[in-house]
């Protein structure tokens, strides 16, 4: 990873979701990625969420940065034709690679992969174990639930009010490329 150019990892779903908007937001994520000369790293994927960031930054004239397990390059049709392209033996290994090559997180709507990606961030800034910008795409108010989650996690007493501060939620694509500029710099 050269200084010059920043990653972004995105955690999204291998299906389309029930909803278009999904889709339309994950091809506009790749899009704004590819035009702020930001590369994509995600889980190397084909399919639902995942293969239309690629595409989408792809398309755009974008870099790539995939990383697929083994047991996963079929089930996810393992994307090859990446700027990058890295194959693991687990998922634990796939999420530090992902995690160590990008400069912020954004969260895409997405299934029990994508809240075991988002968690485990969450859980490594709360312990200070990373200052990187965790930034939830709310998506036609998909993440509605796991940010009253979130909130009532700190109301019960289960975590400091700090953990909101480490999670920006966003409505829009425009909105997550503004908070990735000021987190940039």
């Amino acid at each position: 990873m050269t200084a010059s150019i920043k990653s972004v990892c995105v955690y999204c779903g291998s299906r389309h979701g029930a909803r278009p908007e999904y889709g339309a937001a994950a091809q506009q994520t790749g899009a704004m990625l590819a035009a702020k000369g930001w590369r994509l790293v995600y889980g190397a994927g084909d399919v639902g969420l995942m293969g239309e960031v690629a595409r989408a930054t792809q398309a755009a004239g974008g870099q790539t940065f995939g990383v697929i397990p083994e047991h996963l390059f079929r089930r996810e049709v393992g994307k090859r034709d990446l700027t990058s392209f890295v194959v693991t033996e687990t998922m634990h290994e796939r999420k530090k690679v992902m995690f160590m090559n990008s400069d912020a997180i954004v969260v895409l709507p997405g299934g029990g992969g994508s809240l075991d990606e988002f968690f485990e961030v969450l859980t490594w800034r709360q312990l200070d174990l990373h200052a990187k910008p965790i930034i939830v795409l709310n998506t036609e108010g998909y993440w509605d639930p796991l940010v009253a989650m979130l909130d009532r996690i700190v109301d019960q007493g289960f975590a400091d009010p700090s953990l909101r501060d480490f999670v920006q939620v966003v409505p829009d694509v425009a909105a997550m490329a503004e908070a990735l500029g000021s987190a940039f710099g």
